[in-house]
């Protein structure tokens, strides 16, 4: 029942700037953490920034003092802004949570979005 939507990619010149949205519903007992992953053309998925509940956001070296993650509890929703894009910030970003449900018994599970595709060149 757990989805996650992301949106807010597309095509950018290197500098501009993009801010992404994952908004998580159905099921939903409670969100921990929450986070972003990015994956490039032959290269591994690497986590960009996750943040907990009540904050302490985390990052990649590479995007450390140009990305900000945000959360909105009530919404159940992170963001991602992204300054001073670069060409090597070019992936699909996926949005993921740790979610806790109840369908008859207690689970946490780690749901996904569906991937948004940042595009950045000149």
């Amino acid at each position: 029942q757990v989805q996650l939507v992301e949106s807010g990619g597309g095509l950018v010149q290197p500098g501009g700037s993009l801010r992404l949205s994952c908004a998580a519903s159905g099921g939903i007992f409670s969100i921990n953490a929450m986070g972003w992953y990015r994956q490039a053309p032959g290269k591994e998925r690497e986590l960009v920034a996750d943040i907990a509940s009540i904050g302490s956001p985390n990052y990649a070296d590479s995007v450390k003092g140009r990305f900000t993650i945000t959360r909105d509890n009530v919404k159940n929703t992170v963001y991602l802004q992204m300054d001073s894009l670069k060409p090597e910030d070019t992936a699909v970003y996926y949005c993921y949570a740790v979610v806790e449900t109840w369908s008859g018994t207690y689970d946490s599970s780690d749901y996904w979005g569906q991937g948004t595709q940042v595009t950045v060149s000149s």
